[in-house]
């Protein structure tokens, strides 16, 4: 909620934009949930502790920053009158409320996502099985299918006020990335006349899993309706080991056939990233310049 959050190597920032107008400035040593640095490193392995990290640090960045604005509503006075017993007690309770809600969320989120993209298309094409024999067909109309709802989804949530905020700092923390790793300095000129699409998105990444998803299920096929459902939940972590290969495949090549395949989700960006405005810009730049020296940057590589 009005902020970016920036990752380098150990380190992570968020900064927001506070109801005050000022910019709130928070840098954290970056913690992952499975701490086993073989299994970080080892290829297709990675893309599911990374994703999985990925949700625990989105979930908990937003409800940061969300606290700025709950602040405002609470009755200042009442806080106040607290002595400071009272005041630790709360912080206590509010930290273990706030555990229990993000653990919440976490599941309630991968719970709708498997749902939605991964179940519920199977169910809807399964309905079309009595009239179509090819295994092979069934499969490509439920990628289809699986692809749509996606797409439906951005769609409708683009047109919520607050998600469209969201996008317009989703579209300056691009634009910041590519305003450094094109060579120009970090001033909110040049950040808001880079470009907003970038390979490394997770959009690009939820792109690749539709894709991913599709071929394997394809090449595994069952003719019982318990084991197809059930493969559908077990092939999950091996889409997203692959698909996370391939965005930082995509990301760091230059190969004029990565360069098309990543291009469907660069136009996915355009949905889910919007043009930030000057403020926006700033609190972009915030953020970078907390975790990353890209002035240095800029003079070991142009």
């Amino acid at each position: 909620m009005e902020g970016i959050m920036m990752r380098h190597k150990d380190e992570y920032s968020i900064a927001v934009r506070k109801p005050d107008q000022t910019i709130e400035l928070k840098v954290e040593t970056y913690k992952p949930v499975i701490n086993c640095k073989p299994l970080l490193k080892t290829p297709f392995v990675r893309g599911v502790f990374n994703f999985i990290d990925s949700l625990v640090m989105g979930i908990s960045c937003l409800m940061y920053s969300a606290s700025f604005f709950e602040e405002e509503e609470e009755d200042q006075a009442k806080l106040k009158e607290m002595t400071e017993e009272e005041r630790k007690k709360k912080e206590e309770k509010d930290k273990k409320s706030e555990g229990l809600f993000m653990a919440a969320t976490l599941v309630l989120s991968i719970v709708l996502a498997v749902g939605v993209f991964f179940l519920l298309p199977y169910f809807l094409t399964n309905l079309m099985r009595k009239f179509i024999a090819s295994k092979f067909l069934i499969s490509f109309i439920e990628a289809v299918v699986r692809i749509v709802i996606f797409l439906v989804y951005l769609l409708l949530i683009s047109r919520m006020k607050d998600i469209q905020r969201t996008f317009e700092y989703h579209g300056a923390e691009h634009k910041c990335i590519n305003c450094i790793e094109n060579g120009m300095e970090l001033t909110v000129e040049n950040v808001l006349k880079s470009s907003r699409l970038h390979k490394r998105c997770g959009t690009s990444f939820l792109f690749f899993v539709m894709i991913v998803s599709a071929v394997l299920l394809m090449l595994v096929q069952s003719e019982s309706h318990v084991m197809r459902i059930v493969w559908r939940l077990v092939l999950i972590p091996v889409v997203a080991g692959v698909s996370y290969e391939i965005i930082r495949l995509a990301g760091n090549s230059e190969n004029k056939f990565i360069s098309l395949l990543s291009k469907p989700g660069l136009a996915l960006q355009k949905l889910t990233t919007r043009e930030p405005d000057a403020e926006e810009a700033e609190v972009a730049i915030a953020a970078v310049e907390a975790v990353f020296d890209w002035k240095t940057y800029l003079k070991e590589n142009f």
